[in-house]
């Protein structure tokens, strides 16, 4: 391959050398440089790859993609862009043979929500016998392999080689998370989504390294719809009108009250010893009672949009009423994930960890009328320590008991971390245990329930570790609620 063949779709300069250049791979972090490479510098927050320059070359990489002007000698060829986060995604693209025009692609962003609903519209398109892949918060996932994922929008180069082994799999389909910052950086430069969801929008990811201000964080939110072809966006949501002021695409709204596309309405809470959920009648194209096997109205919402975007995704076939019954038993590694549900109680592992969060869980759960609700919980270590009052708190005033518990304590000593959590709940007069062992304090709440009982165990969700003096430990609370119900069996 020559490097003329992949700049069919980049702005750029040539600087110096040739454009028979052979290459074979495109890079970006230096220390994977070799010959017949493209180093692309960027300058980020932190460091500027332009420095490096000295050390590919020395590697045998002859192909540079610089941002400013460069010394090099003269038989390297230098490409000069505006932007290299940009001409990276366009790269790796091409490098890859364009594989996301290959796919059905789904772009999901927002401030909540983005991981369920992405997980819900991976469901609903297996139910109609598509082969998916997905990428976000929890990882890629690509048939029956899984990929750790440092953001929630991996770089571009890592998401065009995703796409690649997706195409390679037999899938058809996409779905992934795009926060606002892959929006910024590039990360998805290039892709012209087949379809773009927004969830909701809430002032989130605002300071050092992330955005100046909700406006910006705005800005680069709603930049989605104008790089998709469908956009499908909540109209009941806070700032509609600014987010869809600049799409550039077909538009169709989702909510749960008139005046939508698609709509949902007769909203149940349901519970009994075999369910934990909600129940809406949808009204669009897709049409018909709607059971969700995740508790809360917000999981309505996600759930409403998911079968939004998929009905539209699906043409004809997604007017199938067996699309309906795809989420009964859905479930989202540690996002409201069902553990245990029995005549004994129900158990619920979250994510939650910061008094919102917690107080939004908590509020959604007291909607089911649980007999006791009992909340599990600790804080990070070197973490601020308002976020430990703050919850200790919270789950005074909300939780019938709490049980005080080790989270990832890191560097610190976790019963300088709950005594910081006690701080809070001394402000309440909500009942506390402290029992610091993370895995005895969940046997603990399971094996003393009471029929009717509702555990929220909260703070890690999917995190399959328990962080100690820099080490990290096996540890993922949905398997020690599987071990805790074993032994009452």
């Amino acid at each position: 391959m020559k490097i003329r063949d992949w700049l069919g779709r980049l702005a750029y300069t040539l600087v110096q050398g040739s454009l028979d250049e052979d290459v074979e791979d495109v890079v970006y972090d230096s220390r994977k440089a070799r010959p017949h490479t493209v180093f692309v510098c960027i300058r980020g927050s932190a460091r500027d790859s332009h420095t490096f320059i000295p050390d590919v070359l020395e590697k045998g990489c002859r192909v540079l993609v610089t941002e400013k002007d460069v010394t090099v000698p003269g038989d390297v060829t230098v490409l000069r862009v505006e932007n290299g986060r940009l001409a990276l995604a366009e790269l790796s693209a091409a490098r890859f043979g364009y594989p996301a025009e290959k796919l059905v692609t789904i772009g999901i962003t927002g401030t909540k929500g983005k991981t369920t609903t992405s997980y819900m519209v991976k469901a609903i398109l297996e139910a109609a016998g598509k082969k998916v892949g997905l990428i976000g918060t929890n990882g890629a996932v690509i048939g029956t392999e899984k990929y750790a994922t440092a953001n929630t929008t991996p770089e571009s180069y890592l998401v065009q080689e995703y796409f690649a082994k997706m195409v390679e799999a037999g899938c058809t389909h996409m779905v992934m998370e795009v926060s606002s910052q892959a929006m910024m950086l590039h990360r998805v430069g290039g892709i012209c989504f087949d379809l773009g969801l927004f969830t909701n929008i809430s002032p989130d990811h605002i300071g050092p390294k992330e955005h100046e201000s909700f406006e910006e964080y705005l800005y680069y939110k709603s930049r989605l719809l104008t790089v998709c072809r469908t956009g499908v966006v909540n109209r009941a949501m806070d700032h509609y009108e600014e987010v869809v002021r600049d799409a550039s695409c077909t538009l169709y709204t989702y909510g749960l009250e008139r005046g939508a596309d698609f709509t949902g309405s007769g909203l149940h809470y349901a519970s009994d010893h075999q369910f934990v959920g909600v129940e809406f009648d949808m009204d669009g194209a897709l049409s018909g009672r709607v059971r969700v096997g995740m508790p809360g109205r917000f999981n309505a919402d996600n759930a409403l949009a998911a079968l939004s975007v998929c009905s539209l995704a699906l043409g004809e076939e997604g007017h199938d009423k067996k699309l309906l019954r795809a989420l009964e038993n859905v479930r989202v590694d540690g996002r409201m994930e069902i553990a245990h549900v029995s005549e004994r109680c129900s158990v619920i592992v979250d994510y939650a960890h910061n008094a919102m969060s917690m107080e939004s869980l908590l509020s959604t759960l007291r909607d089911y009328s649980p007999k006791r609700l009992i909340c599990v919980f600790g804080c990070g270590g070197n973490r601020a320590k308002e976020r430990r009052y703050s919850m200790g708190e919270i789950g005074g005033k909300m939780a019938d008991l709490c049980i005080l518990t080790a989270d990832n304590p890191r560097f610190e000593k976790n019963e300088d971390i709950i005594k910081d959590i006690e701080t809070g709940m001394a402000r309440t007069s909500g009942r506390y245990l402290v029992i610091p062992d993370r895995r005895e304090a969940i046997f603990y709440a399971v094996h003393h329930a009471e029929p009717g009982d509702m555990i929220a165990i909260i703070g890690k969700g999917h995190e399959d570790y328990q962080e100690i003096e820099g080490v990290r430990h096996h540890f993922l609370d949905r398997e020690v609620v599987e071990e805790a119900v074993k032994e009452i069996r």
